[in-house]
């Protein structure tokens, strides 16, 4: 039978950039997959579980939590999942009887079926784990989430069905089986026995998959984080010590792969830095807690992450969709880890080298980001968007200029391609092509290089100025250079220019929020009004804007509010054909109301004069 070309690609992509170890390594999970199914065929498991000692699951010490929550609720709301993730409940219970009596690595998703994301979120059990944790956090009965708990367990028996094609999964649900070992009091011998017995399960399956090499990341911080949790309970046995020891081995040493020396993300994605730092703060509290490692040295690092992420947070505490997002959680909806609080961003002007972004902080909540940083975490780039020289801008609290975010990962692949691609950024787009080259919807290959050539400030203005080389792989090579001008009184002047040779398309695009309400002013302006907060817009050279809005051929102006939703939006785009050192596009945002534009020019070339000469 032929493979799908799909799967093909994927295949080639992986194996080229696979070592000698790394390849051995993935046999090695094929012969442990096959003796896992062969033991699955004889309805019998392929680990034997040792028994666990009367008290020790009370001797464990639970981590601690902070309950999120809004307004006047006092409580977790039941159903409170993601809208992308629970609202096809129906199409995810029929995949899930399709495959129910297949060996795991034998399911495949097919046109018509579910994103599979949206099938093991419910299987993460992080709704039961909030009602558990809730019921903990009050002294009160449990049963519910106990109850939805044992019967995941024992609708989805190991080997079979779609929730272990992924050890990450696994890793997200041993934590849930403590939390109900140690909150659902009135657990019945048989019900513990079947927690334990998912417990080891799980955790045999992870320590025998896990996500090494070329597929580090954030996969491997959960499967780690589900060995620590069931290396505790099982701390009696030397599978258990093992699992401890190896969980904790990979975070020790991945924590100065995933969180960069600036505190930023080496995936380039805000959501999955968020839900990577949390699952380091568990892990630690929970080893602290428990005396089974000692992680102090771990702090200093992840509060440099906490800055990061408070650097790029807009009023009220949301931060733009950079790189992609599946709006994951460590523990659940409303529910975190204890953190270190992050001392907010009192800086007018910071740039973070490593991970290659620039935040200018002004009054009035003015935040603009400009990212000049590289595509993602090599040697694939998986969570990486095609966004350099991009920038997002937010006042007053509302976005402005946004990142239109992720939608969804499987099923629709022309709206994955998009969802990542330059055109669905704030940046310029040449020949119609990305600036690096999408081979699958997670592998990337012909990364740009993106430098920061200047960021300099003044009284009351910023100037900065990146490029990258991603076009130089075209017939006729293009560098690709922007330069942004920020004045304190809310102007912005973007000038893209480019050098390269040969004759080219070149297409500016700048997404606004979907509420944002857009219509012809005077003189050439756009009014981009967002709930009141007003943005105007003039392209002053490289031809005129138009305003594009749920666009599919080809895809232009959607916007991604949540993961597996998407909403129309619109779209400032302007395109221009010429040689590349003839081309230039220049665009002013006024904020309030629209300005002298000459005045501005004037003062720009003239901070440009001055910084060239500094």
């Amino acid at each position: 039978m032929r493979m799908p070309v799909k799967f093909n690609t994927e295949f080639i992509q992986r194996f080229k950039h696979a070592s000698a170890a790394e390849i051995a390594h993935r046999v090695r999970k094929k012969l442990i997959a096959f003796q896992a199914k062969r033991a699955g065929g004889q309805k019998r498991l392929p680990f034997e579980m040792p028994a666990v000692p009367p008290g020790q699951i009370q001797a464990i010490k639970m981590p601690q939590f902070n309950f999120v929550l809004n307004g006047n609720q006092t409580r977790l709301d039941k159903g409170a999942g993601m809208p992308g993730l629970s609202d096809n409940a129906e199409q995810i219970s029929h995949f899930e009887s399709q495959w129910h009596d297949a060996f795991f690595d034998e399911v495949r998703c097919c046109p018509g079926d579910p994103d599979m994301r949206s099938v093991w979120d419910p299987a993460r059990l992080q709704e039961p784990a909030g009602l558990l944790l809730q019921a903990w956090r009050d002294n009160g009965k449990s049963r519910e989430g106990a109850e939805a708990v044992l019967q995941w367990i024992h609708k989805n028996p190991f080997p079979f069905g779609p929730h272990y094609k992924s050890a990450m999964e696994s890793g997200l649900r041993v934590p849930v089986f403590l939390y109900c070992l140690k909150t659902a009091k009135e657990l019945g011998e048989t019900e513990q026995t079947d927690l334990l017995r998912a417990v080891y399960g799980h955790a045999w399956w992870i320590a025998n998959n896990l996500s090494l090499y070329a597929s580090l990341g954030n996969h491997t911080v959960c499967e780690c984080v589900g060995l620590v949790f069931a290396g505790a309970i099982f701390s009696h046995t030397d599978e258990g010590k093992r699992w401890t020891d190896t969980g904790y081995r990979l975070l020790d040493q991945e924590l100065k792969h995933q969180v960069l020396a600036d505190g930023g993300p080496a995936e380039q994605s805000l959501s999955y830095h968020r839900f990577v730092l949390d699952l380091y703060w568990l892990a630690k509290n929970f080893l602290e807690r428990n005396n089974l490692r000692e992680c102090s040295h771990w702090t200093a690092r992840l509060e440099m992450g906490e800055s990061f992420l408070a650097a790029f947070q807009i009023d009220g505490g949301s931060f733009p969709s950079i790189g992609d997002s599946d709006d994951g959680h460590a523990i659940g909806p409303g529910v975190t880890p204890i953190r270190c609080k992050a001392k907010p961003c009192q800086d007018t002007i910071t740039t973070f080298v490593e991970s290659g972004y620039t935040v200018v902080k002004q009054g009035q909540g003015f935040s603009l980001i400009f990212d000049h940083g590289p595509l993602g975490m090599p040697p694939l780039y998986n969570h990486g968007h095609a966004d350099a020289l991009s920038v997002t801008l937010s006042f007053k609290g509302k976005p402005v200029l946004v990142d239109p975010g992720t939608f969804r990962y499987n099923g629709v692949p022309e709206w994955r391609r998009y969802f990542k691609s330059t055109r669905a950024h704030n940046t310029v787009t040449v020949d119609g092509q990305d600036q690096a080259v999408q081979e699958t919807g997670f592998i990337w290959s012909k990364p740009y290089k993106a430098t920061l050539e200047k960021a300099v400030s003044g009284d009351k203005w910023v100037f900065l100025r990146a490029c990258h080389d991603g076009y130089t792989r075209l017939k006729g090579p293009v560098i690709h250079e922007r330069t942004v001008f920020i004045e304190d009184q809310g102007l912005i002047l973007i000038r893209d220019t480019f050098k390269g040779k040969g004759v080219h398309d070149f297409e500016l695009n700048f997404h606004l929020h979907p509420e944002t309400k857009v219509v012809r002013y005077r003189d050439g302006w756009l009014d981009a009004d967002m709930d009141g907060v007003k943005a105007f817009v003039l392209l002053l050279e490289g031809g005129e804007f138009k305003v594009v809005r749920g666009q599919e051929q080809p895809i232009r102006g959607s916007y991604s509010p949540a993961y597996g939703v998407k909403v129309e939006s619109p779209v400032l785009s302007a395109s221009i054909r010429g040689r590349a050192e003839d081309s230039c596009f220049v665009t002013v945002v006024a904020l309030n109301s629209p300005c002298d534009t000459d005045a501005l020019k004037e003062r720009f070339l003239s901070v440009e004069r001055q910084t060239e000469n500094s």
